[in-house]
């Protein structure tokens, strides 16, 4: 699967409903900042507003924009980074890899020179004059946090329109850097919503950037892009003040508790430090394909990453769920873990085991310290198997 939370194929896949599913590879909040309820009296006959102004006033007295910055509305982030780029038109695409498949498979489409900097190496490598840079920020799949100003400075020294793609930026302490809008009128961000709000099925996202450029973008936009029902589940989320700082003490509790879950499974040899609401690690003997197989019994979903320009199919990305779904997760990884070190001490150990064990396989496994407690009543009897 090569994006994350297609829990429908998954499940059918498994036989089970996709409420069935336990999904660590979506990014979404495991906690909503409104119920469901708050649409049973939107009216569904009229048309929806199409200048959006409650929620554009929600979103105002969430995120404060400075005197000369604006913003149009989009059915998601994904759709807001279609709609940009093909305003744009870039004809030299900078992209700062690792990042979202959506920037790549648009610039194809759009027929532009693309050219990658894998910033897990560095991110101040030279790029091409009057170019289109795409930064991503926290960044994806590794949940790194950067300071953007000195890239900032370099990228408007070199004339370049800039997009920053803040979608997770809210799980973190960090500013936006809309405010520099208004010194550099090339400058656009991107935000979404339905993460940081746990409402994935809400698509709503949107774009910063000076008035003028926006009036030019609003131009080849349809009207009603968002329904009643999405603007109205969105201006009560937004209206949630406690939520945000709620959200962001627990995301960082329940990061560190999936930290301590996959570093305990001794099945990554490195996890890397994210400051978002998932982690990314590279798994030491296994691909992530072979442990997704593994991790099927349990009806657990994770994001094999090696679609991701610069990473492989080691590196796996696991969201931040609640405390229940990451203790199921870690009980699942302690039972890979033994099966995979069973297996590779299997080949270590055998050889000399074989010559040394008569017919009282138990024990002699069992003081040879080398197989897991647990998986020694698998091995005994195949073994005894293959003697006889």
């Amino acid at each position: 699967m090569n994006h994350g939370g297609n829990i429908y194929r998954f499940a059918e896949k498994l036989g089970c409903l996709p409420e069935q599913v336990l999904d660590f590879s979506a990014n979404i909040n495991p906690k909503q900042a409104v119920d469901l309820s708050c649409l049973q009296d939107v009216a569904l006959t009229p048309y929806a507003d199409p200048d959006y102004s409650l929620l554009k006033q929600a979103i105002n007295r969430r995120y404060p924009s400075p005197a000369g910055v604006d913003l149009e509305l989009f059915n998601g982030a994904s759709a807001a980074i279609f709609a940009l780029l093909r305003h744009l038109q870039p004809k030299d695409l900078v992209l700062y890899a690792p990042l979202y498949g959506e920037y790549a498979h648009i610039a194809g489409e759009l027929d532009c020179t693309m050219h990658n900097i894998n910033r897990l190496n560095g991110v101040m490598a030279d790029i091409p004059e009057h170019s289109t840079v795409i930064f991503v920020n926290p960044s994806t799949p590794d949940g790194q946090l950067y300071d953007l100003q000195d890239l900032l400075a370099k990228w408007q020294a070199a004339d370049c329109t800039i997009i920053i793609d803040e979608s997770f930026l809210d799980f973190s302490q960090a500013d936006s850097v809309a405010e520099q809008i208004t010194n550099y009128d090339k400058l656009y961000v991107i935000k979404s919503l339905s993460k940081f709000y746990g409402c994935a099925g809400i698509r709503v996202g949107f774009v910063w950037a000076a008035t003028t450029a926006i009036k030019e973008l609003q131009r080849f936009e349809p009207a009603w892009k968002l329904s009643s029902l999405d603007m109205a589940y969105m201006q009560q989320a937004l209206a949630n003040n406690a939520f945000i700082e709620q959200t962001r003490e627990q995301t960082a509790h329940l990061r560190a508790l999936l930290h301590q879950a996959l570093q305990d499974s001794g099945l990554f040899d490195k996890i890397y430090p994210g400051q978002a609401n998932f982690l990314l690690a590279r798994l030491a003997n296994l691909d992530g394909y072979q442990l997704q197989a593994q991790l099927e019994s349990s009806r657990i979903l994770i994001r094999v990453c090696d679609n991701f320009e610069g990473l492989d199919k080691s590196h796996v990305r696991f969201a931040v769920k609640d405390e229940q779904a990451i203790a199921r997760l870690a009980h699942s990884l302690k039972v890979m873990a033994g099966i995979s070190l069973f297996e590779r001490k299997r080949k270590l150990a055998f050889p000399a085991l074989v010559y040394e064990i008569s017919g009282n396989v138990r024990p002699a496994l069992r003081l040879s310290g080398l197989i897991p407690a647990y998986a020694i009543a698998r091995f005994a009897d195949s073994f005894m198997n293959i003697k006889k």
